[in-house]
This record gives structure tokens, C-alpha cells and sequence, in this order.
């Protein structure tokens, strides 16, 4: 299966967490030798948001913010990629014709950002959508999706399945701001509706969860 992986910067990178960086490396080794092709993206969680913050009191723009966010996120990326030696490709891609050159390779790709004005869930789908992806897994600081944001409202209720017509009324925000944070990004969406891309969102503090969305166990919110 061609397998894209988002993972969170709320759970790897706010604060960073080494252990945790180094569970998912061994998942996705672990998903390479079943034989899977795996593209990672990666986030930049609060630090990237803290730097947007540093360039907005600069009096920098939506854009710059963005690029400020994307070196952040890019900066995980290579970590990760690190982390996982020769298995990955030897760099980070910048590109989608990056990540298409080096899942051909047979390597596993990982990248963070892309360009200013699409969220680092957006850069998952559009990978899904260049390469054929199957599957995005997407490894948040929640149990799945919910009515309303749980952290807020203590009455919200885990969603198990649902559709992507579904899944656009549950968003707070429909639109792009540097540093957006929610549980999917809206436009990310429309690519994997189009695309017909199945998502399953789930726990990222749990790698493991990722091996169970893999193998088509219930485990988080799937959306397809």
C-alpha cells in the first residue's frame, strides 16, 4: 500500500519530543518492511507558531510568515530523516517531483512544508494525490475527530466514521491563516475527496495507532 503520514507538530514537536520521534521512525521502518511505500510530513507545532508570532511583531507579511513556518517545519523534517538513515532518501523533499523521484528510489519520503499559504495537512494530501496514495494517517494531540473541539467543550463526541461531505461542517476555520491550528485542514480535504484518498485520523501520542489505521483496525476517525 502507498501510505502517507502526517505527523502532528502538537505531538512530536510542543514541546520536541526525541522519544517520540524515534517511536515513529521505528513504526515506519516497521511499515517499509511490510512492504509499504511511506511519504512522512512533518509539522512544525508551537515553535513554528512561536516564529510566526516573532515575524508578525516584525511587521512581516502573511507570506513571510508562512516561509518563516515552512523552514520550521522543514527543520523536523530533516531530523526525522535523520533519524531514519538509509531507508529515507538522502534529503528532504522540497517538491512534490521530490517525493515522486524518491518513493520511486524506494525510499521513504519525508518533507515539512511546502509553499506559503497551504498548511502542512494539505502538503500530505497533495503528496497522496501526486503519487496515488491510498491511505493518509494522521497522527494528532486527539483521540480522532469530534463534534466540536473537546478541549473546549466537554460534551463533544468522538466521531468513528465519517464522510468528507460530512467532515466540512465540522471545521472552525474554512479558510488559510499562518499557523491554523484544528484537526484537518479544510483544503486538505477537498484534495483527498477528490482524489477519493481515504484518511484516518488518530491518537499521535500512540504510534502504534498508526499500525493499527494501516491494517484497517478500528481505531481513531475514518474518513473516506
Amino acid at each position: 500500500m502507498r501510505i502517507v503520514l502526517r505527523i502532528g507538530g502538537s505531538v512530536v514537536a510542543s514541546p520536541v519530543n526525541t522519544g517520540l520521534m524515534s517511536k515513529y521512525a521505528d513504526v515506519v521502518r516497521k511499515l517499509k518492511e511490510q512492504n509499504h511505500e511511506v511519504a512522512v510530513v512533518v509539522g512544525g507545532g508551537s515553535l513554528a507558531r512561536e516564529f510566526i508570532t516573532i515575524a508578525k511583531n516584525l511587521g512581516l507579511d502573511m507570506q513571510a510568515q508562512d516561509e518563516i513556518a515552512i523552514s520550521v517545519s522543514r527543520l523536523f523534517a530533516q531530523l526525522f530523516l535523520k533519524k531514519l538513515g538509509s531507508m529515507a532518501c538522502e534529503k528532504v523533499a522540497l517538491t512534490l517531483g521530490d517525493a515522486a523521484t524518491c518513493l520511486k528510489g524506494g525510499k521513504i519520503v519525508v518533507m515539512g512544508g511546502l509553499k506559503p499559504g497551504i498548511t502542512t495537512d494539505a502538503v500530505a494530501a497533495l503528496v497522496a494525490e501526486h503519487v496515488n496514495g491510498e491511505l493518509l494517517v494522521k497522527g494528532t494531540d486527539q483521540e480522532g475527530i469530534y463534534t466540536k473541539d473537546p478541549r473546549k467543550y466537554p460534551d463533544a463526541v468522538k466521531l468513528d466514521h465519517l464522510s468528507f461531505d460530512d467532515l466540512q461542517g465540522v471545521f472552525s476555520e474554512s479558510s488559510h491563516k499562518a499557523g491554523m491550528h484544528q484537526i484537518v485542514d479544510p483544503e486538505a480535504v477537498k484534495v483527498l475527496k477528490r482524489e477519493r484518498v481515504k484518511l484516518v485520523v488518530v491518537n499521535g501520542f500512540t504510534p502504534e495507532n498508526i499500525l493499527l489505521a494501516v491494517q484497517g483496525e478500528s481505531v481513531g476517525t475514518v474518513v473516506e
